[in-house]
């Protein structure tokens, strides 16, 4: 059966991470995997986090199943979060995932389920694993273009023009906040576009919210979420708390189903439940009750919100001291999120990592999220060299 298998490539963020703990030099800078650093250079456990964690210690006292749904009491607590205090409670249904990508995933599948002739359309650039996920389901994926890197801007025209194309009950699959890999968002007037479209011809959003909190607070964040499920009958909501939590290797997520039928959502519901079952069962636990223990606690979820401002605060830094650096790099201030996209090749996303030590993905995603304020000089310099961005220097 084996022989009968192709090889797949290597990950490439992986090899990179691999690449850069081998990279012997004293002086190197890692802008690749997507997650937070502070000062120190360190990834740490949040101390809302921590204190969840000893709670749980002290009192839980049964590992038993939870059941395919997971913890609905955690789901419960994320949606005035996501939704709004007032948004309509009787038109969303959720259940707890391995993460955003599980959540992702899970969708996908439910979409096959409930219409297998649907197209997902998606806005390119993107994360490299948005599409693989819906192949993966046998779904078909129409990609447009989303934004052009040279001029790092969004390419509304063509949004619109894709929107125009597609079929009633087609899937569009929108980033919720901090667009990944660009970190270019469409502005409010945009979104109110996009929405009216999606509601006139009766298009399906998925929204991937995965960085709410870490653009310009857990309200903004959800600005566009909610616009858009105030303009239409359904829609889906993959969510994740990995970026928001700091619970990265736990794989805390949610998928969330919004309808204005409640006898069709009951359905779908039960559908997500079947689907979940057989694909992992019942999701880990223990990361889900830490944002549950959180958000029970009015104490605790003050404490988490302090330090989700401070690393929002931190990041947006981060972009400012890099925008500063040099005239070309300016449109890094205006975007929002942990990545910013150069336009690069390949080859130069190489040369930048084995001559000057800058390790980015080799489509030039850079995490602003993880380098320090006095790495910029290095970074602008090695741009500069590898003629990315030219010889001129910061106004």
């Amino acid at each position: 059966m084996f022989e009968k298998l192709n090889a797949q490539p290597a990950d490439s963020l992986l090899a990179l991470i691999k690449a850069f703990q081998a990279d012997p030099r004293s002086y190197k800078v890692d802008l690749g995997v997507g997650v937070y650093r502070d000062e120190n250079g360190s990834t740490p456990v949040m101390r809302a986090v921590k204190l969840a964690e000893k709670h749980l210690l002290e009192t839980q006292d049964s590992k038993r199943y939870l059941g395919p749904e997971g913890d609905l009491a955690f789901v419960d607590l994320l949606k005035p979060i996501i939704f709004g205090a007032d948004f309509d409670k009787t038109r969303v249904v959720g259940i707890q995932t391995p993460g955003g990508s599980g959540a992702l995933r899970l969708g996908a599948e439910l979409i096959a389920s409930a219409s297998a002739d649907a197209k997902v359309w998606l806005g390119t650039p993107s994360w490299p694993n948005h599409a693989p996920i819906f192949d993966s389901a046998r779904l078909a994926v129409k990609g447009y273009r989303f934004v052009d890197l040279a001029k790092q801007q969004i390419e509304f025209d063509l949004v619109l023009e894709a929107l125009r194309a597609a079929s009633a009950g087609d899937i569009i699959l929108l980033h919720g906040c901090c667009h990944n890999p660009t970190g270019l968002d469409f502005d409010r007037a945009q979104w109110e576009q996009i929405a009216s479209l999606l509601a006139e011809r009766r298009l399906i959003p998925f929204i991937d919210l995965a960085y709410q909190g870490l653009g310009d607070g857990l309200d903004e964040d959800a600005e566009a979420t909610r616009l858009i499920l105030d303009s239409v009958d359904e829609a889906l909501v993959a969510y994740s708390c990995d970026k928001n939590f700091g619970l990265y290797r736990e794989r805390v997520g949610a998928l969330y189903l919004v309808s204005r039928n409640p006898e069709q959502l009951k359905v779908a519901d039960g559908n997500m439940a079947a689907l979940a079952r057989v694909n992992w069962s019942m999701p880990p636990d223990h990361g889900a009750a830490i944002v549950r223990v959180i958000l029970e606690s009015a104490e605790l979820t003050d404490i988490w919100r302090q330090e989700l401002l401070q690393m929002c605060t931190r990041i947006n830094g981060n972009r400012t001291v890099l925008a500063s650096a040099h005239p070309e790099l300016e449109f890094i201030a205006k975007q929002r999120g942990l990545f910013s996209n150069l336009s690069m090749s390949k080859d130069t996303a190489v040369a930048l990592r084995n001559k000057h030590g800058i390790y980015m993905a080799d489509s030039g995603r850079m995490n602003l999220a993880g380098m320090q304020p006095a790495d910029a000089k290095a970074i602008v310099k090695a741009l500069v060299a590898e003629g990315t961005i030219g010889n001129r220097a910061a106004a």
